[in-house]
């Protein structure tokens, strides 16, 4: 099959980062449809030759593993082209079409890696230039608007060109061998679904830690946010992996109507929730592996004054019958303690105990979905050790667990997410990727907490870089008697 893969914003941060080694990789592991180019596009003043350079020189900052050698990138060179383009210029449109109709390929894949204003201009334009012909299917990267609002006008605008089969709305989690495991564990296997409900779980918590601050991405993250950034796409995708019916099948809108299920579930907010159950929070200067970090308001970008969050932690519910009186907990931040992914399932206690069970919260059976750094299952359990006191008292139980390790078990046969989500484009396929009505329910559902914000001038709480976030997110969740894994 032959395929076109225009990169617009071709030369940005997220093409070298993340796309680029990925379509290498799947280059590289014979995945890459034959006959196929990958056109990036930008607005600097490059020769095919310069960029294939410029990539080469991005090559030296991946991961040493995923570093292709002389031999091998010079054969991946040679897909590789570029083309000078203003976006918001329409007259640069016409040169693309003409790149495009020196060889008509069966599928072309127009990826946006730009700025989210440049989105219904640039869907409009390949509209005008009638580069949306069925054939075309088009990558939108998030966030997708920066409100219901402007979500809803975003895509408005990009169905008023395409059909919605061909909009791929990428969340990059959803392409993670671990979330696809999380479908597997609940779906392809009897062990856990009759457990999966309120009768059997107290809570569930959806942690996405990193350690890393802003970077380069200062401007950027000051009108975003933690919020935005994180909760309102990967950390609401999770939660419904977590929380769906079983689909029908296997098919992406039997999948994505599940999903849509629990969006329009989770409890709408009231002042009372907003003010107890969300946690917004910025991180001060700090320690993060034993070296000083400044403070948000100190990094390259930021207004030194700013209220944006770096830090959320909130407390809601599912509202049917599968998890009434569930608490769902959800937490996300810069500047941690640990770079740290993950799902927790914390069960109930039996109900009549005829042992001395360990003290403390979260100490009874739990499933930990691990996410990254590592990719696996653990499964804690309660068992009966050695006494060697020979006490005849009651027996006391000492947790044990059960840890599956899916990078030692699988190895080099795992795929990495955009190496995943960008050969589902190529193929045709929408499973992991976020259907319109999704994305704007869950813009719905958080526009409450913006809105909140936007009226509390008492800002975000501090706290200190290189820790879990304010003690006010530990306060939270230990209201319901419960604490956060590293607190167990």
């Amino acid at each position: 099959m032959s395929f076109d893969l225009i990169l617009f914003g071709g030369t940005g941060d997220l093409a070298w980062r993340k796309i680029m080694p990925a379509l290498f990789q799947a280059f590289r592991h014979g995945s890459l449809p034959d006959n196929g180019r990958i056109v990036g596009v930008g607005r600097d003043d490059l020769s095919d030759e310069q960029y294939r350079l410029l990539i080469k020189g991005r090559f030296d900052h991946v991961e040493l593993a995923k570093r292709p050698s002389e031999e091998e990138f010079a054969r991946f060179a040679a897909l590789l082209g570029y083309l000078r383009m203003d976006l918001s210029n329409p007259a640069d449109y016409p040169a693309l079409a003409a790149r495009l109709q020196q060889r008509p390929a069966e599928v072309v894949v127009m990826y946006l890696a730009t700025a989210p204003g440049l989105f219904t201009t640039v869907c409009e334009q390949i509209a005008a230039a009638g580069l949306n012909g069925p054939q075309t299917r088009v990558v939108l990267e998030k966030p997708l608007g920066h409100d219901l609002a402007s979500n809803r006008a975003i895509n408005a605008a990009v169905r008023s060109v395409l059909t919605e089969k061909q909009i791929f709305r990428i969340d990059h989690y959803l392409g993670k061998p671990s979330v696809q495991n999380l479908f597997a564990l609940r779906f392809g296997n009897s062990l856990f679904e009759p457990l999966w409900r309120r009768e059997h779980i107290a809570n569930i918590q959806i942690t996405i830690a990193e350690e890393l601050g802003v970077e380069k991405r200062g401007a950027f993250y000051d009108s975003t946010g933690a919020l935005r950034d994180m909760v309102q796409n990967h950390a609401l995708q999770l939660l419904c992996a977590v929380a769906m019916e079983p689909p029908i099948n296997a098919h992406a809108d039997a999948i994505r109507d599940e999903k849509l299920k629990v969006l329009r579930a989770l409890r709408p907010w009231t002042p009372e929730t907003l003010s107890q159950h969300v946690i917004r929070g910025q991180y001060a200067a700090g320690t993060i592996d034993g070296e000083a970090v400044p403070a948000y308001r100190n990094e390259a970008g930021v207004n030194p004054d700013s209220q944006t969050e770096t830090f959320v932690a909130l407390r809601t519910e599912i509202a049917n019958w599968r998890w009434a009186g569930v608490p769902f907990y959800i937490r996300t931040g810069k500047r941690l303690a640990s770079r740290d992914a993950h799902i927790e399932v914390n069960f109930r206690p039996t109900p009549h105990a005829i042992f001395k069970s360990p003290q403390g919260c979260n100490t009874g059976n739990r499933l930990v979905i691990n996410l990254q750094p590592k990719d696996g299952l653990e499964l804690h359990l309660l068992a009966q050790g050695a006494d060697k006191r020979h006490s005849r008292g009651t027996p006391t139980l000492a947790p044990v667990q059960l840890d599956l390790d899916f990078d030692q078990r699988f190895g080099s046969e795992r795929v990495g997410a955009y190496e995943r989500l960008l050969l589902d484009v190529i193929d045709g396929r929408l499973n992991l990727f976020v259907r319109s009505d999704e994305q704007e329910e869950a813009w719905h559902w958080v526009e409450p907490i913006i809105d909140a914000w936007g009226n509390d001038h008492a800002g975000p709480r501090s706290y200190v870089a290189g820790t879990w976030g304010p003690s006010a997110s530990s306060a939270m969740i230990a209201r319901d008697g419960y604490c956060w894994s590293e607190e167990s």
